[in-house]
């Protein structure tokens, strides 16, 4: 008797998207005439125009679509908003504050959170004339990430390790684990396995690329202070473009928001929630990408592919400029100064968890060929990060070392060997030296009018507030 296993050509797994799987078709060839089908075959009520205000936060504009023509209006031309409450503090005055929300119809997803039935999508900004709006933390990482492929001739892509504690006050472990040895433990021994697992499937459904998820290493017991249980967890994205890898990040923070506030559970990004444990680091991958393959970071002869020196010796010259964007709290300072698999000196090493980069392994076939791709890890940033201005940052500094003759003499003399000599430099320790690394680091990141320079000083006026210096 046949089975449904008896067939010549095997079984596929089909795309985890919800739009993917109703359209059959991928989110880069979708039309607004695709999504109106989305709507109506998934009997869709409300459209959510999400996007990134100027404090780094989702934002959203909800409409109801009262014909087929307006959901394409809504869809293809987007909305006016009050730029001056989205961006204060940018120049933008409220005598002259129009700015335009533009739809990208391949963001678009189906939000698993309204009751409604809403089809979300992720927005640029635009001035009342059309241009990007300099002010969108948005704009600036498109513009980065486009200086990239002009100098390079490559695509920069990313990926971010999204780390975060659960809090639960009257959490009583079923099985005991010790303090500190959360690493991949699963459910009796930590309590959030569940709502890890149900933020993975959401992912999915939204077409968030998703590598894996586990817990990590913090896990604090209830302290007499407050009462609370604190374990760590970690889900780490899959490589992206640049602004497409940073949406991702809000969009995860934004699932696990909403899931802790359904489970009653508290929900932290903070650096460090208790002092003297393992603190969020928000890591993030970059790999190099030309047309569609990913390049290694090393050539046939074992030296540095120039791309990826390129991209080492910003990150290794720069990074301290870059916790601007990437180390924006009090307690960012704690989590690297405390000895807990953070980096605290400007160095670079292969495997090494406590450098500023690092250079992961990769998995290989039987025959020893690596089998997945090559990144450049980043680990100075941790969960206070802005990720779109963060990832800027990054390609703007690279896209400047291109040029630099120097750049093996940087690599060089950072490797991981010169922390154990004592030879490394050390990273800024409070605000006020990371305004002093960003004053130096300016020009670089405002060349071709990436950076608004309203939006640097903005920046270096918080880095020397006292609470952070």
């Amino acid at each position: 008797m046949a089975t449904e296993f008896d067939r010549t050509e095997p079984a596929r797994i089909t795309p985890a998207s919800i739009l993917e799987r109703t359209l059959s078709k991928p989110s880069s060839a979708w039309t607004e005439h695709d999504l109106a089908q989305a709507f109506i075959t998934l009997d869709l009520r409300q459209v959510a125009l999400m996007h990134v205000g100027g404090d780094g936060t989702l934002k959203a504009l909800d409409f109801a679509p009262r014909s087929h023509d307006h959901f394409l209006s809504i869809v293809r031309y987007g909305e006016r908003a009050d730029g001056s409450s989205l961006f204060p503090g940018t120049g933008i005055v409220a005598g002259a504050s129009d700015i335009v929300l533009k739809p990208r119809v391949e963001t678009a997803f189906v939000d698993p959170f309204s009751s409604e039935g809403t089809l979300a999508i992720m927005c640029g900004h635009a001035t009342r004339t059309g241009d990007p709006l300099p002010q969108s933390a948005d704009t600036v990482v498109r513009g980065a990430a486009a200086a990239v492929r002009r100098a390079l001739g490559i695509e920069l892509c990313a990926l971010g390790e999204v780390e975060y504690f659960l809090g639960h006050a009257d959490h009583v472990a079923v099985e005991d684990t010790a303090e500190e040895r959360g690493y991949h433990a699963m459910a009796p021994f930590v309590f959030g396995h569940d709502l890890r697992r149900r933020a993975l499937a959401l992912l999915a459904e939204m077409g968030v690329s998703v590598k894996y998820a586990h817990s990590e290493v913090g896990l604090a017991a209830a302290h007499e202070e407050s009462g609370m249980s604190w374990e760590q967890h970690e889900i780490e994205l899959a490589l992206e473009p640049l602004a497409r890898a940073a949406d991702n990040v809000l969009l995860t923070q934004w699932v696990l928001r909403n899931l802790a506030h359904e489970q009653n559970l508290h929900l932290s990004f903070d650096p460090v929630v208790k002092r003297g444990h393992a603190g969020s680091g928000m890591h993030f991958h970059m790999a190099l990408r030309k047309g569609d393959e990913f390049l290694s970071v090393r050539q046939a002869d074992g030296e540095f592919r120039p791309e990826a020196q390129a991209l080492m010796a910003a990150l290794l010259e720069h990074g301290a400029a870059l916790m601007a964007y990437g180390n924006r709290k009090p307690s960012s300072f704690v989590r690297l100064f405390q000895g807990k698999e953070s980096p605290t000196a400007i160095t670079w090493g292969s495997f090494n968890r406590k450098a500023l980069v690092r250079l992961p392994i990769t998995t290989r076939d039987e025959a020893g060929r690596s089998v997945s791709t090559e990144t450049i890890e980043f680990r100075l940033p941790d969960g206070s990060a802005l990720p779109h201005l963060l990832l800027a940052g990054v390609a703007q500094v690279m896209t400047a070392a291109a040029s630099w003759t120097n750049r093996p003499e940087i690599v060089s003399r950072t490797a991981a060997d010169a922390q154990v000599s004592g030879g490394a430099s050390k990273l800024p320790q409070n605000g006020g030296q990371v305004a002093e690394a960003l004053e130096r680091v300016r020009p670089i990141l405002e060349a071709g009018g990436i950076f608004p320079v309203a939006m640097i000083d903005a920046d270096l006026s918080r880095l020397r507030m006292p609470e952070i210096s």
